[in-house]
């Protein structure tokens, strides 16, 4: 308890009295993540959506391919990308290895399954009465589609809930293709780990509690939107 309350101490503290190595390393992570999620939120919603409306031989296995790729373990997704990305791969000319833009590459590989996953569920559960009745007014195809996804908000904000949550909380994906660089591409999850590794187990407290903040502030956002959204 007193190593627990010392943490909470210090990283108001840390907070607080504007450590910039900190704020450094709290900033990236939001950054990062937030641009893996909303990669992931374009490209996903589209192809969520096609996956539940669509009929073609094969479509089993994808969907099972998908539904894999939500458990898919981060040490995967970064030893492929990390391979992808390294100087002989055949990505190496882009020199992205050990940069932020890896880590969002990482992240989104493990987001987009999830977002699929859950954009498939949120339009198949809709009433296909109701795409019935869409079509019986006329709508042209985009309209189609726009009005499936916005009856299907609820779960769809729920799913980026899902996204985020998975890659802010990574650690094995970001410390193989971003190398946990100080003022570079460290974030607060190979942070911690870090200082966890060198027996400083406040500071480690400290960086977790400042990262399960986040998590919820954003998370605060995304549910008050959500609830305003939910029919009365």
């Amino acid at each position: 308890m007193d190593l627990l309350g010392s943490a909470v101490v210090q990283a108001v503290r840390l907070l607080l009295s504007g450590d910039g190595e900190t704020w450094q390393v709290t900033l990236l992570s939001l950054r990062v993540s937030l641009t893996a999620t909303a990669i992931s939120l374009l490209a996903g919603v589209p192809l969520g959506t096609w996956l539940a409306l669509a009929r073609f031989p094969g479509r089993g296995l994808l969907l099972a391919l998908v539904n894999t790729g939500m458990g898919m373990p981060p040490v995967v997704a970064g030893l492929v990308i990390t391979i992808l990305l390294w100087r002989t791969g055949p990505l190496g000319q882009l020199r992205l290895l050990y940069t932020p833009t890896a880590i969002v590459i990482a992240q989104v590989v493990l987001a987009l399954p999830v977002v699929i996953g859950l954009t498939v569920a949120a339009i198949q559960q809709l009433n296909p009465r109701l795409r019935l009745q869409i079509l019986a007014l006329g709508a042209t195809r985009w309209q189609y589609l726009w009005l499936l996804v916005r009856e299907a908000r609820l779960p769809l904000l729920a799913a980026v809930m899902a996204a985020f949550g998975a890659v802010i909380s990574e650690v094995g994906a970001a410390m193989m293709v971003g190398g946990n660089i100080q003022g570079q591409t460290r974030v607060l999850t190979t942070a911690t780990v870090l200082e966890t590794s060198k027996g400083n187990f406040d500071l480690a407290l400290a960086l977790g509690l400042i990262l399960l903040v986040l998590v919820y502030a954003v998370n605060l956002a995304l549910t008050w939107i959500q609830q305003r959204s939910r029919p009365l």
